[in-house]
């Protein structure tokens, strides 16, 4: 009893330094402490016991505060106590509850007739067996009840009281009503619930959130009046299947629990107005869901739900469905249908198709030990075995045979094929990123999936990279996985692979296209959502169709600049074209709602309808319509509307001018044109080895910029104007022939396809017509080839000039052949050099050259010492890539031509030492050692050695000595 004593010192000592209208609560023995106003804590309003009625000069032993026991109203002013409206009243008796109550508190701040709050009090709990024990028929009467659960020892001894409170309406034993010292919340501690606890038949609230419930207590169950449950955050993974028996239940909630799924028998729960099941891992309904037809609230959200079951349609009562953060691509249309809901479904993929199945993943060269074969240019077959084989072809392509994949050792050929149609089948907007690979014998049959990896360029920002391959009748596109290529199959940089999974053999190329987002569409509708622009929609009604159909959306980003220049409207603007297929190609039953953005700088609110025009294109007769008149456009602040029944393109223009179908027509085309221009340049290491290139006209100057360190050559062509697909030759004229050991020369031209990437680069060798010994002068003609049959009419009509046009001519040149029938390459020439001066010894351009040939590889740290920046040092290396010597001495005449000048010699001294290179300083010093003897001897024929020796001291203090140590 040592420690009651010395709380209720400290209590007065506290309770000294309050404010008028403030009561401190403490909590007991815990020791935590809050101020609030006295009015929301009941604080007393009676008058304050007077010196007459307290017990002065009391000792601990004889009016010690036990909690066990009643005291009389002789008791401290600070205890707790029931007061009698007057203080004359022998009736009544006074209980001492410190602790477990604060002493500052009087028991009438939480008891009243009816109800009992103890959830404000830390260990506030303990007060129950406390007041049983002093007056059961008090307690008897309660239908409110508050406590606290985080202390284990209250809490047992209150739910042993609970059996006895049958007149309970309202109970609550929450978790987290307290924080512990760092502020973290203190769980609750209810893990079940006795059996005595079915005896509360009246109870009709219940809350036990935030304890650690693993399953519902069976007592709980029998509680046949209860109409409001909580069970927020406990650990319940699932619920009894008689759950049903509640059958009372009105309110019923179980957010931030680990359940998986729902048991058939909530269905019998038939008065349910309210569930919430959020925040669980449900990952489906049952059916029987259907039957709370009193259901008007229903939270689904923060699930692993993929669908709703349709017997949701007969919730006629429901007016709010929250299922925001699912896995949901599909709200069923008798959902939809259901009278005044309000549903919430964001951060749902809806609309979209389910996301397939990873691709295999490719074996672990390591752990299976697949042999690898790393084939060269002049090898076209190769064998594989029943161990597997992993395949590096030349060009960057691999194939990866997984072991037991043939049922015999086989030989596969493999060929780089030239990108010509009958090669290459590409839709509209694609773009050829690779060359054909053929992987022979056609139709061979795989036990497993061979992984076919395929190099290609970079492709174009917000396109997806695909592999196709041919059938033998038909052209499919396959499941690709874009990753790195293999570091031991690359020699300059790490190679672009789209690697798919095949079960025969056939051609594969990698094509970009746009983005394609699918769904599949039944008699239930759909929604597809554009993953490029989220502002485009498609909502496809129920009944829209009775088969399955399979929709695809494309959308392709047009430039607003570059339609204001074809078309020579400034004011024109466009929004995205939008390409829609379907698979059967019908009608639907029902109208399809659009929705599209608005063109840029258009907005609901300043557009004028009579400017606003919807065009509808077929891709097969290469026509555009106008259907504005024909459609119900609707307009919003910010998208366009419109309804249809069979898919095409679409395109939505805005234009002060009369827009016709014929200038859509004439811009789409025109979109479908580059302008480019051709380079033809020579290396400078290898004059024999040229490049060609196709480029669009806004990339020339910096390619021929980034080129200029290794290739020298004419300027680029004029201007010329191609079309997707189109093809056009490069040929070498006038005594010039290209080398016939090339597979891609024929007839002494290459052929080139030209497609959107623009990717058309060759590098060729080529040498001077047989018997040339001297330098010859050529040229290099491009010119068009045949018109492809796809192509409309009306656009081979607007062609210039012959099929055969010459597009440009650009001059080449070869230097002469040796004896050796080598090409002369001219040497670098360096001007004449002398560095340092004749008193502190010089530097000849000869003794720089036998400098150069000791540096060798340690030229780049040399190089920094000297004060070159990296850039320099970078530039040196590109120009000299092959050529060590010839690197070495840029460097150090780079060095020389700028630092000239007394002290030079001592700078190039101090850097050889500092780059650990003292031998090459040993050498410099006795060059220079040698030039001062001279300079000093002939001073001495002359008689001027005297009135220079001051001279020769100040400079000798100047260069650097060299240390035996470095």
């Amino acid at each position: 009893m040592e420690k009651s004593s010395k709380e209720e010192e400290s209590s007065d000592e506290d309770g000294g330094n309050l404010e008028d209208g403030e009561v401190e609560l403490t909590s007991g023995y815990r020791g935590r402490t809050t101020h609030t106003s006295g009015e929301h804590l009941g604080q007393r309003s009676g008058p304050e016991p007077t010196g007459g009625d307290s017990c002065e000069g009391h000792t601990e032993k004889d009016s010690s505060c036990d909690p066990s026991i009643l005291q009389s109203p002789c008791s401290s002013p600070h205890s707790s106590s029931i007061l009698p409206p007057s203080s004359s009243s022998s009736s009544s008796s006074a209980l001492c509850l410190t602790p477990p109550l604060p002493p500052e508190v009087e028991l009438s701040a939480i008891l009243t007739d009816t109800s009992l709050t103890l959830d404000v009090y830390l260990g506030g709990a303990a007060v129950v067996p406390l007041l049983w024990d002093s007056n059961p028929e008090r307690l008897k009467k309660l239908q409110y009840l508050r406590l606290g659960s985080e202390d284990q020892t209250g809490l047992d001894s209150s739910l042993d009281v609970l059996q006895h409170l049958t007149a309970l309406r309202s109970l609550a034993i929450r978790g987290h009503c307290f924080h512990d010292s760092r502020g973290d919340p203190l769980p609750g501690l209810v893990t079940n619930l006795p059996a005595s606890f079915s005896s509360l038949s009246n109870l009709v609230h219940l809350d036990l959130s935030f304890n650690q419930l693993s399953f519902l207590p069976p007592s709980l169950l029998q509680l046949r009046s209860l109409s409001s449950l909580l069970l927020c955050h406990n650990h319940l993974s699932h619920l009894p299947p008689d759950v049903g028996r509640l059958s009372s239940l009105r309110f019923l909630s179980l957010l931030g629990n680990k359940l998986v799924s729902l048991p058939s028998s909530m269905g019998q729960i038939q008065a349910l107005e309210s569930l919430d099941v959020s925040y669980n891992n449900l990952q489906e309904l049952p059916d029987e869901i259907g039957s709370l037809e009193q259901l008007v609230k229903l939270e689904l959200s923060h699930n692993k739900l993929t669908q709703l079951p349709e017997s949701m349609g007969f919730l006629r009562s429901l007016r709010e469905l929250i299922i925001y953060s699912n896995d949901l691509r599909l709200i069923p249309p008798c959902v939809n249908n259901l009278p005044h809901l309000k549903i919430d479904a964001r951060d749902n993929p809806l609309g979209k198709p389910p996301t397939p199945p990873p691709l295999p993943v490719a074996p672990d060269q390591t752990k299976k030990r697949i042999p690898e074969l790393h084939l060269r240019f002049n090898q076209h077959s190769f064998c594989v075995s029943l161990a597997g084989c992993h395949v590096f072809i030349p060009g960057g392509a691999e194939l990866v045979f997984p072991p037991g994949c043939l049922m015999k050792n086989t030989r596969l050929k493999w060929a780089w094929r030239k990108p010509e149609r009958k090669w290459v089948c590409l839709e509209e907007h694609d773009v050829l990123l690779s060359r054909p690979l053929e992987l022979c014998p056609h139709g061979v049959t795989f036990i497993k999936p061979v992984e076919v990896c395929v190099p290609y360029h970079r492709a174009r920002k917000g396109s997806e990279v695909v592999v196709r391959t041919f059938d033998r009748q038909s052209w499919s596109t396959l499941c690709t996985e874009r990753r790195k290529g293999s570091d031991s199959h690359s020699r300059r940089r790490t190679a672009r692979l789209a690697c798919c999974s095949v079960s025969h053999f056939s051609w594969f190329i990698v094509v970009s296209r746009p983005a394609r987002d699918s769904c599949s569409v039944t008699a239930a509708g759909a929604l597809l959502v554009s993953s490029c622009d989220p502002g485009i929609k498609l909502t496809f009604p129920p009944d829209s169709t009775v088969q399955t159909r399979s929709i695809t959306l494309q959308v392709l980003q047009v430039s607003v600049q570059d339609v204001r220049d074809l078309c020579g409207d400034p004011e024109a603007r466009v929004s995205p074209l939008l390409c829609l297929t379907q698979n059967p190609s019908l009608h639907f039953l029902e109208q399809v709602k659009v929705q599209i953005p608005l063109p840029s700088g258009v907005t609901g609110h300043t557009v004028d309808l009579s400017c606003l025009h919807l065009f509808h294109g077929d891709p097969a007769a290469q026509t555009w319509a106008d259907v504005t008149s024909q459609v119900s456009l609707c307009v919003t602040h910010l998208y366009a509307v419109f309804y249809v029944t069979h898919f095409s393109w679409y395109w939505l223009w805005y234009t002060t001018q009369r827009c016709v179908s014929g200038v859509v027509r004439k811009v789409y085309q025109k979109l479908k044109q580059f302008r480019v221009r051709f380079l033809v340049l020579q290396r400078k290491t290898d004059p024999s080895q040229v490049l060609l290139q196709c480029l669009p006209d806004t990339l020339v100057d910096n390619r021929v910029q980034s080129l200029s360190q290794k290739y020298d050559g004419p300027q680029p062509s004029d201007l010329c104007d191609l079309l997707e697909g189109e093809q056009f030759f490069a040929g070498f004229e006038r005594g010039l022939d290209v080398t016939t050991d090339r597979p891609d020369c024929i007839e002494g031209r290459l052929c080139f396809v030209f497609y959107s990437a623009m990717n058309n680069l060759k590098e060729v060798y080529i040498c001077a017509a047989q018997g040339h010994k001297g330098s010859v002068r050529g040229q290099v003609s491009f010119y068009r080839g045949d018109v492809p049959a796809e192509f409309p009419e009306e656009v081979s009509r607007r062609r210039k000039g012959p099929d055969k046009q010459w597009l440009t001519t650009l001059p080449l040149r070869l230097p002469a052949r040796n004896s050796e029938n080598t090409f002369i390459i001219e040497e670098n020439q360096y001007p004449p050099l002398n560095l340092g001066d004749p008193e502190t010894g010089y530097l000849t351009e000869a003794n720089l050259l036998s400098i150069s040939l000791q540096i060798g590889h340690d030229w780049r740290v040399i190089g920094i010492h000297l004060g070159l920046s990296y850039a320099e040092l970078d530039r040196i290396q590109y120009k000299n890539r092959d050529n060590l010597e010839a690197l070495v001495l840029d460097m150090l005449f780079l060095w020389a031509q700028r630092r000239g000048g007394p002290g030079g010699v001592a700078r190039l001294v101090a850097a050889m030492i500092e780059s650990g290179r003292t031998d090459v300083a040993e050498e410099i010093q006795d060059i220079v050692d040698i030039g001062k003897r001279k300079y000093c001897e002939s001073l001495r024929k002359v008689g001027l050695e005297a009135e220079s020796s001051a001279h020769r001291e100040t400079q000798q203090e100047a260069t650097p000595t060299l240390s035996t140590d470095s």
